[in-house]
């Protein structure tokens, strides 16, 4: 998917939720890493994180989308944008924008306690000969 039909499916979602066009830009942003997206002030575009549309599809992708024109459309209007505002979090409701979306699974190692099956996600390989389960202390091993 390309800027023009992301930008197209967000002028979409905006006349079929909020009964408002969406006059400026969506791009995707691969640098985002701890959010699905982000509505800019003061260029009012919308940038969406692309590893949502990998990871869980355009379902997940169109709660982000959501969320973010509930930012944009309050902005523009002058109201209260913000997450804690009355006005946010009745527009949200409204148009069942999720509050938050899924976190992305980050890591990229599993380790596995051979004992009681505890599990350890990690970001890092880690030597499984200097570490043990912080349960039972029994050896952990690399799930393949």
């Amino acid at each position: 998917m390309n800027y023009e039909q992301l930008t197209l499916w967000v002028q979409e979602v905006s006349m079929t939720y909020f009964k408002k066009p969406f006059r400026h830009q969506a791009v995707f942003n691969k640098r985002l890493r701890t959010t699905g997206g982000r509505y800019l002030l003061q260029t009012h575009n919308i940038e969406i994180n692309p590893k949502y549309l990998e990871e869980y599809g355009e379902q997940e992708v169109e709660g982000i989308i959501k969320h973010e024109l509930c930012h944009y459309h309050l902005h523009i209007e002058g109201k209260g944008y913000r997450h804690g505002d009355m006005d946010f979090q009745m527009l949200m409701q409204q148009t069942g924008s999720p509050r938050y979306c899924r976190p992305i699974t980050a890591s990229k190692w599993l380790y596995i306690c051979e004992s009681c099956h505890q599990n350890y996600p990690r970001m890092r390989k880690i030597n499984t000969q200097k570490y043990c389960c912080s349960k039972c202390s029994g050896r952990i091993y690399l799930k393949k």
